[in-house]
């Protein structure tokens, strides 16, 4: 239904002419000291009519007089607050992030059926199951675990290329964030931590000397080794524990989709 009717109905169902309206703007402006928030019948008929759009004085004194949330009278225009941290994440896309990603319970199923049925074998998806034939599928058997959260890797980052290129997606455990120290035979065995600095995030292996937090880049990124002071410079959110990284350098505005639709995560609501 058209914002504007939808405007229109809510007015109507409480019984409310657009002369009352006009009468209880004039109030609201008087109070305020202020005309933007005054709404004229002649005014209110456009707008219910789809002719005009409210600003933000005018939503407000429609708030006031329907008795609704001003947040819900701005989703009837198509304009949702909850997105302000996906198109965050779309405008600042060069850098590396913490996300508030979720499985959905389609992906929960999913995985659960293919853990239960206990398979070691490699195995063709069906199409049907997965969107756009991606997957993002965790190794560790606990999905619903707490202190599970979502990072992307900015695609100027290439701190941990090639293992992990620009633009992935990484996911971490915030349970485990004490340095493990570990002999590892192969880069896929060395703990990967998503760190906090202080105006940016980073995912790197790392290694404490003294109280200084060395984050150290994959030997083929070309990258060097920062130096920040642990507790005041740098905090560690987490230990990654599985990556979604594509076998070929990504062009730059391939991540946008893998955002807004990536099959087996949505975008969970701040809290």
């Amino acid at each position: 239904m058209p914002a504007g009717q939808t405007l229109k109905r809510l007015r109507t169902n409480r019984g409310i002419t657009v002369r009352a309206v006009e009468r209880a703007s004039q109030k609201i402006a008087a109070a305020k000291s202020d005309k933007r928030f005054h709404i004229s019948n002649g005014w209110l008929v456009q707008l219910e009519n789809g002719a005009s759009e409210p600003g933000i004085c005018k939503l407000f004194t429609l708030s006031v007089i329907y008795d609704v949330s001003f947040l819900d009278l701005v989703r009837i225009y198509n304009l949702d607050i909850d997105d302000i941290r996906k198109y965050r994440t779309i405008a600042n896309a060069d850098t590396t992030q913490l996300l508030s990603y979720e499985l959905t319970s389609e992906a929960t199923q999913l995985l659960d059926r293919w853990q239960r049925s206990g398979s070691r074998e490699t195995t063709l998806i069906p199409v049907e199951s997965v969107q756009n034939e991606q997957t993002f599928l965790p190794q560790d058997q606990s999905l619903r675990r707490k202190g599970l959260v979502y990072g992307f890797i900015g695609l100027s980052d290439l701190t941990m290329y090639p293992l992990i290129r620009p633009g992935s997606l990484v996911r971490i455990d915030t349970l485990q964030r004490k340095l493990q120290t570990i002999i590892s035979k192969n880069d896929y065995q060395r703990p990967i931590y998503f760190v906090e600095l202080r105006n940016a995030y980073a995912c790197s292996w790392c290694e404490l000397v003294g109280r200084d937090l060395l984050l150290i880049p994959h030997h083929s990124s070309s990258q060097n080794i920062r130096r920040f002071l642990l507790g005041r410079e740098a905090e560690i959110i987490g230990r990654v524990i599985g990556f979604d990284t594509s076998c070929i350098d990504p062009e730059p505005m391939d991540f946008i989709p893998q955002l807004e639709a990536h099959p087996l995560i949505s975008q969970s609501r701040a809290k």
